[in-house]
């Protein structure tokens, strides 16, 4: 009996295969539920704490991921969707909406320190400056506690842009932090030109660290270029304490993962507020 082909072969050229329309409708039900969750304000930062390596019971900041949630209820996490609307101005109001959500944290609980994530492409966003300087007006010190964190590919991809925008909010004390180290393809000479603060290595480079040997290689080459421009030196991706152990040795500053903390939608200061209500 001859084998029936599953694939392309049988689609008259033109015509979209079984597969790839499924993929078309799972996108444009992803980017859908995207833009009802901002319309609607369904969304929320799930924290997760960034340790200190020497003493990771010490807690330096926590990084707040944007989340969406479902016409059914379902939170979901930012990988599932961002690809799909970076480019798009659904982006930006996402961007817009993460800062809002992280000062927010910021101006009702004056003892953390957090972080959020933006694109390159929020830069000139005037939305995204409004939400800040709105913030502002309420307490003129809540950027020295903010961490914008931008992806390595996002920065270089407009560095005057990104080097003025930067410079500007330093005025405010604000602090960057270089996404996904070494994922990207980082003009070292830019480093001089930049910023930043911090850099964050990639988390494939960090899991299961303490097995491979060319991870390890590259590992202590990216701290060796963050410390060479005098810049934090955060690890993505922490799982294990065999990783940990050799990060700490190779110099990182602070550490994030499960190991420390999975992310969550019910920080340490909401549990706290919700025990004194209470009481």
């Amino acid at each position: 009996m001859k084998k029936r082909q599953i694939w392309n072969s049988d689609i008259p050229e033109g015509a979209q295969s079984p597969l790839d329309a499924a993929i078309v409708a799972r996108d444009k039900n992803i980017v859908d539920a995207v833009a009802a969750a901002v319309t609607h304000n369904n969304t929320m930062l799930a924290f997760q704490p960034v340790v200190q390596s020497n003493d990771p019971s010490n807690i330096t900041f926590y990084e707040g991921y944007i989340r969406i949630m479902d016409s059914t209820g379902r939170v979901i996490p930012a990988r599932e969707f961002m690809h799909k609307i970076e480019e798009r101005e659904l982006g930006r109001k996402l961007d817009c909406l993460a800062l809002e959500r992280g000062l927010d944290a910021l101006l009702r609980n004056p003892g953390i320190r957090t972080s959020v994530n933006m694109s390159a492409r929020s830069i000139g966003y005037s939305r995204w400056m409004e939400v800040f300087e709105k913030y502002l007006k309420r307490d003129q010190y809540i950027g020295e506690r903010l961490v914008l964190e931008i992806a390595e590919t996002s920065a270089m991809a407009a560095p005057d842009i990104m080097i003025d925008f930067m410079e500007r909010m330093q005025e405010h004390g604000t602090a960057f932090a270089l996404d996904n180290f070494g994922a990207g393809y980082t003009v070292i000479g830019n480093f001089r030109d930049f910023f930043f603060d911090a850099v964050k290595i990639d988390g494939k480079f960090i899991r299961g660290l303490h097995t491979n040997h060319d991870n390890q290689a590259v590992v202590r080459s990216l701290i060796g270029i963050a410390k060479q421009f005098d810049m934090f030196i955060v690890a993505e991706s922490v799982e294990s304490e065999e990783d940990a152990a050799f990060l700490i040795d190779a110099g990182v500053d602070c550490m994030q993962g499960f190991l420390y903390g999975a992310p969550t939608t019910s920080p340490p200061w909401e549990e706290d507020r919700d025990t004194r209500s209470r009481a």
